[in-house]
C-alpha cells in the first residue's frame, strides 16, 4: 500500500488523528464557513457545504455550531475571511508531500509550516513542485461490509465512477473532480446509511519507496506535525514504507 493510504493508517495507530476536540472544531468550521462562501448557505444546493455539514457531524460537531458557522459566513458577522492555500515540499528521503491548509493569516501559516519542514528535515518547495506527481479527484468512501459490491459499482459507473477499489474494509469510488456531487448523490440514495464521506483529495500516482529507518522517522515525524497543525485541512504524501520497517518502527499497517 502506497501513498496517503498508507500514511492516514499509520498516523491512527500513532494516535495523530485523536487531536483536542476544540482543535478539530475549529478546523471543522472554517471548511464551512469556506463552502458557505464559496456557494450558497443552502446544503441541497451547494455540495461542497454539504459535505463539509457530513463530516462535521461525523465528528459529533453539535448541530449548533454548524448553524452558528453557516450563518457567520453568510452574513459575515465577523468579518473573519479564510483562504484555501495549498503547500509542497519533500520530507526525508525525498518523499513528495502536498498538503492544504485554510487560513486567515498567509504569512502565519506559511511561517509555521516552513518551520515545520525545516525542524523535522524536509523542504518546502514552490507551488506546483509536487503536484504533478499527485491526480486531484473526488473520493467517495463507504463501510464496505454494509454494501453489496456488485450493486455499488454498477451505481457508481452509472453515476459517472472511474474507478471502485476496496481499501481497510472501505469500499472506496473516485471519479473526476466535476463529478464529485453527483456521483455521491447518486451513492446516497442508495447507500446513504453505509456512507463515510466524500471530498476532493489528492491520491499518488507514483509511490516514493523510503527504505532508511532515520528517514523513515524523520518523515513520519514531519507528516504528523503537519497533521496536528490547527490551520492544516489534509495532508497527503507519495511516500511508501515497507511492512518490515513498520514493523521495526512498532507501526504496522492493517494490524
Amino acid at each position: 500500500m502506497a501513498g496517503h493510504s498508507q500514511f492516514k493508517n499509520i498516523m491512527h495507530r500513532k494516535g495523530a488523528q485523536d487531536k483536542k476536540r476544540a482543535a478539530l472544531f475549529a478546523r471543522l468550521t472554517r471548511e464551512i464557513m469556506v463552502a458557505t462562501r464559496a456557494g450558497l448557505p443552502d446544503p441541497e444546493s451547494n455540495a461542497r457545504l454539504r459535505t463539509a455539514m457530513q463530516a462535521a457531524r461525523q465528528a459529533n460537531m453539535p448541530k449548533d455550531n454548524i448553524a452558528r458557522a453557516i450563518r457567520r459566513a453568510a452574513g459575515g458577522e465577523d468579518g473573519t475571511r479564510f483562504e484555501e492555500v495549498r503547500y509542497e515540499g519533500y520530507g526525508a528521503g525525498g518523499a513528495a508531500i502536498l498538503l492544504e491548509a485554510l487560513t486567515d493569516n498567509r504569512n502565519r501559516t506559511a511561517g509555521e509550516i516552513r518551520m515545520l519542514f525545516s525542524k523535522h528535515g524536509g523542504t518546502l518547495g514552490e507551488s506546483n513542485s509536487v503536484a504533478y506527481l499527485f491526480s486531484h479527484c473526488g473520493e467517495i468512501r463507504l463501510e464496505a461490509k454494509a454494501v453489496d459490491g456488485d450493486k455499488l459499482l454498477e451505481v457508481a459507473i452509472d453515476a459517472g465512477a472511474e474507478d471502485c477499489a476496496l481499501e481497510d474494509q472501505e469500499q472506496v469510488i473516485t471519479c473526476a473532480a466535476s463529478d464529485l456531487a453527483a456521483v455521491t448523490d447518486a451513492l446516497s440514495q442508495d447507500f446513504a446509511e453505509a456512507l463515510l464521506r466524500s471530498g476532493l483529495v489528492w491520491r499518488t500516482l507514483t509511490a516514493h519507496p523510503v527504505a532508511d529507518e532515520d528517514q523513515a522517522k524523520s518523515l513520519l515525524s514531519l507528516l504528523e506535525a503537519l497533521e496536528e497543525s490547527e490551520d492544516v485541512r489534509a495532508v497527503y504524501s507519495n511516500c511508501e514504507i515497507a511492512a518490515p520497517l513498520l514493523e521495526r518502527l512498532g507501526l504496522v499497517v492493517g494490524a
